[in-house]
């Protein structure tokens, strides 16, 4: 089991399991890992969301990278799918984020994205690790005249906001449609306005002002209560909400109703299907998105592929079979014809695309797909019996009476957390009360028979 990359990267409260002696191991033996595989020098691309302690994280990543001989190109508070695209544009070896997603401001994290702007594999973290591990760690050091030089250049940005130019110029004209956006006071705060205005859409913005301490508080894609007040009080055509790194987004329709990620993936596929553009007639989803997605692709005809839960498990699908769409119900979509990873401020700028072609309200095009009741019950339980339940007896025989019972309409999962010690016990079905009741008596019999 690796000690320091998690699903996501590596994440912990700063400055106190996430140090900056911690970060520093991390960019020495990561340079010393990539350059390996690279015959060039080494080029890093460092990006950061709006965390009090991201600056902290930044220049001890800066130090490690530059004590081993790496060069770093510093790009400011940017969102990461702009660090992943700019790796890819620019040839870098690597790119950096410093961030914990939709976390409160007292996490981070560092995520590493490979050459082709995709996350490094399971592999190279494990490597990097062993190499923090090691005594190795104290000799990897460049000559004095190969220590790495570091350079700001916040302009950069601007190839990430030519990019959705390129894309979508001419495609979005309904001066009338207009969009409110909650950038959770994160990382899309001043390039989601650049963005919109220089495709010309007409936008209302909400918390867009970071100090360092309120990024994902009370607002974005964890909050789309506060967007979806927003939109009905100013009588607004769409909202969206991103998450403090950018690489989410949810909506809500002009009545304050979610768009969740199944009913996002539900919307473009169907536009894509229509224009021939769906590769393989294949939409890539995970284990928890809602059986009403399942149905959807059923009656129109297309494949979906579920995977584990994690974005990298649906980008490893996609990419191994040549598909072009996913995604999961938290709003993390790929669209891999454009950018290898969950990209909010795109996923938003082809919902208001595709509302604008097929002259839809946000509320009826979201009807495209019907969402089952899901009731989510954490069950405590010792850390060394997380996998027990599937040997236990009085369990396995609970869950296999459910899954009969639920089998032609609704459905149960259960699953370990990657991280905590718990078993999440998800149902779904027509009768949020119900499902309810016998998800929290699953959970129940789970705790007691592990703890």
């Amino acid at each position: 089991m690796r000690k320091y990359f998690g699903t996501d990267g590596v994440r912990g409260v700063a400055n106190v399991n996430l140090t900056p002696e911690l970060a520093y191991k991390v960019a020495k033996a990561g340079a010393y890992v990539l350059s390996k595989k690279s015959n060039e020098k080494i080029v890093i691309l460092i990006g950061k969301d709006t965390r009090l302690s991201g600056d902290l994280i930044e220049n001890a990543l800066t130090a490690g990278f530059l004590s081993y001989g790496a060069e770093v190109i510093h790009l400011g508070i940017v969102p990461t799918p702009a660090v992943a695209y700019l790796t890819r544009k620019l040839k870098a070896t690597a790119g950096v984020v410093i961030s914990a997603s939709h976390n409160p401001y007292m996490d981070n994290g560092i995520k590493f994205f490979s050459d082709k702007g995709m996350k490094i594999d399971d592999s190279i973290e494990e490597e990097i690790e062993e190499v923090m591990e090691s005594e190795k760690i104290h000799e990897l050091n460049a000559t004095n005249e190969q220590i790495g030089r570091d350079y700001y250049k916040n302009e950069l940005i601007e190839k990430y906001i030519n990019f959705f130019e390129e894309i979508f110029k001419g495609e979005i004209t309904d001066k009338d449609f207009v969009v409110g956006i909650d950038t959770a006071n994160g990382a899309t705060s001043s390039v989601a306005k650049e963005v919109f205005e220089k495709l010309g859409i007409k936008y209302k913005i909400i918390n867009d002002a970071p100090d360092g301490v309120n990024i994902n508080k009370d607002c974005g894609s964890t909050h789309v209560d506060t967007i979806a007040k927003y939109v009905t009080q100013n009588k607004l055509n769409l909202g969206v909400a991103y998450d403090g790194d950018g690489d989410r987004c949810l909506a809500v329709d002009e009545n304050g109703e979610l768009i969740d990620g199944d009913k996002i993936l539900a919307i473009l596929s169907s536009y894509l299907k229509e224009n021939g553009k769906l590769k393989n007639n294949t939409l890539v989803a995970t284990v928890m998105s809602n059986l009403g997605l399942k149905k959807y692709a059923m009656e129109n005809n297309l494949d979906l592929k579920q995977t584990k839960v994690g974005d990298r498990y649906v980008l490893e699908e996609m990419l191994k079979n040549g598909y072009n769409l996913g995604g999961e119900q938290s709003g993390h979509v790929i669209l891999l014809d454009y950018n290898p990873t969950g990209d909010g401020i795109l996923t938003s700028l082809m919902l208001i695309m595709v509302l604008q072609k097929k002259k839809m309200k946000a509320s009826d095009s979201a009807k495209i797909v019907n969402i089952y009741p899901q009731v989510l019950i954490n069950a405590k339980v010792d850390k060394d019996k997380k996998m027990l339940y599937e040997k236990d007896e009085d369990i396995k025989k609970a869950i296999k009476n459910l899954e009969e019972e639920f089998e032609n309409n609704g459905r149960v999962l259960i699953r370990p957390s990657g991280t905590e010690s718990l078993i999440r016990v998800m149902i779904e079905g027509e009768d949020k009360e119900y499902i309810t009741k016998k998800a929290t008596e699953l959970a129940k019999l789970i705790e007691q028979k592990l703890t």
